[in-house]
């Protein structure tokens, strides 16, 4: 049901300390009701599940009052789109979320367009009195955010340029320029993030026409550019190269930190002490620092809280590589990065991951293993639904207890055996995986409780015991 002012949910327009911010709060409930109503009028499914309306408020509260004055609420469709945008950002592998999509500018050479009224939505009654206030005619949307006189004198520029050429073939209607598009980006916010984006703009060739940001109140962003330059009207090419200049910036970032010599004998390492690299116990008996220069990412598979793992090769090798965040990166987890480096290079078998290298030097930790096509145990069973069938399962756990008695016989507890530690290869061999929180077995046969996934940890754990 679409909210009063006075009602309940419409008391979230009255909760508010200042008359400023009383006023702003009933802007965009005003919005809020006006989207809702033209969302449940076209019958988008979303918009009449259960508790959407609480959602949709949500998404205004979240945002700042300036989003809600200066969305175009004739394109109510607009406002799910950013809704779910940052409901994908949440999740660190989807990070950025982006929508790309061709819109068309109406020329201020049309003198149907009255720019007050696109720009605020709050106007939107004396707008839908006038005939002039229409984008019937045009062939793609207009943008989500009305457009700046800016957008339209270029708009108009570009149909006297059509003009000039005797060209009106493009669109019947020379009252549009040609299109535009938009690209609409939500992550986390942090700073330079706008400035980050739109140096990824134009590596890729595209002018920045006009610009939206927007931070939540939560720590995300929404940021909407309007931008010219692609020669193309499809939008799927344009979006492929948004995530590889992503990767690839990402991927630069990370070489920019690691300022790696070319590799070095680890012993070497250890008895000079430098203290510029995380301590790893040294047995002396391999080679395994690897130059980060001689890595090349592909592709993101995962992500999580404190790392990314990124398909890649190394010197031509087909390899993974996991990397951790350098703002999460602490004294706990640089331990545990330790720990798994020399528990992994100590382990060479047929159903635990092989080792190849890591890059040890802060703030830019990774390791090298080889890179298993099939993916997890977890993800294949519940996000592939896949099923196996009775023998598949039967090798699927011999293999898991091969992997797992060699590390055993070799006084290594891995501590936390889960389906998303098992990785498969192309041939279906199940590999024992993750070794973060593994430790090796001391003389005493006793070791402390740290850490790992709770639901799969040792009864002793929780009796804080030894083991």
């Amino acid at each position: 049901m679409v909210m009063e002012d006075n009602e309940s949910c419409g008391s979230k327009a009255s909760d508010t300390s200042s008359p400023v911010q009383s006023r702003q709060q009933r802007q965009k409930l005003k919005v809020y009701n006006e989207v809702l109503r033209r969302l449940r009028e076209s019958d988008k499914e979303e918009a009449n599940r259960p508790g959407f309306d609480d959602e949709l408020w949500t998404h205004f509260h979240r945002l700042p009052t300036r989003y809600a004055l200066d969305v175009n609420v004739e394109r109510a469709e607009d406002v799910l789109m950013h809704k779910r945008l940052l409901h994908l950002a949440h999740d660190p592998a989807n990070r950025p979320a982006m929508e790309v999509r061709l819109v068309q500018v109406q020329s201020i050479s049309d003198g149907s367009l009255d720019y007050s009224t696109l720009s605020n939505p709050l106007c939107e009654e004396s707008a839908q009195s006038s005939p002039k206030h229409s984008s019937r005619q045009s062939i793609h949307p207009p943008p989500a955010f009305g457009s700046s006189p800016n957008l339209e004198a270029l708009a108009l520029e570009a149909n006297k340029s059509q003009d000039q050429d005797g060209d009106n073939s493009v669109h019947a209607n020379s009252k549009f320029s040609r299109p535009m598009h938009e690209i609409t980006f939500s992550t986390e916010d942090k700073p330079k993030l706008l400035s980050k984006l739109t140096a990824l703009l134009a590596e890729i060739g595209l002018n920045i026409q006009e610009a939206h940001a927007f931070s939540t109140v939560d720590g995300y962003s929404l940021d909407v550019f309007v931008v010219e330059g692609w020669p193309y009207e499809e939008t799927e090419q344009l979006k492929v190269a948004l995530e590889k200049e992503v990767l690839k910036i990402e991927k630069q970032s990370w070489l920019k930190q690691h300022s790696f010599s070319p590799t070095r004998d680890y012993e070497e390492m250890g008895s000079n002490g430098d203290q510029h690299y995380v301590a790893i116990p040294n047995d002396g008996t391999d080679v395994w620092e690897i130059d980060p220069t001689h890595l090349k990412f592909e592709n993101k598979v995962a992500s999580g809280s404190y790392g990314d793992l990124y398909k890649g090769t190394y010197c031509t090798q087909e390899v993974a590589i996991k990397i951790l965040k350098p703002e999460r990166i602490n004294t706990d987890m640089q331990k545990e990065f330790a720990q798994e480096v020399f528990i992994m290079r100590k382990v060479r078998h047929k159903n635990v991951v092989q080792f190849i290298g890591a890059c040890t030097k802060p703030p830019s930790l990774c390791i090298v293993t080889e890179f298993m096509s099939g993916g997890s145990v977890y993800d294949y069973l519940h996000k592939q639904k896949g099923v196996f069938k009775l023998p598949t399962l039967l090798k699927v756990a011999i293999d898991v207890s091969k992997g797992m008695n060699y590390l055993h016989q070799n006084n290594i507890i891995h501590r936390d055996l889960k389906a998303a530690n098992l990785l498969m290869d192309e041939n279906e061999v199940v590999k024992v995986a993750d070794f973060g929180v593994a430790r090796v077995k001391a003389q005493s046969g006793v070791m402390t409780a740290e850490t790992g996934t709770y639901r799969w940890m040792a009864p002793e754990f929780f009796c804080i015991e030894g083991y």
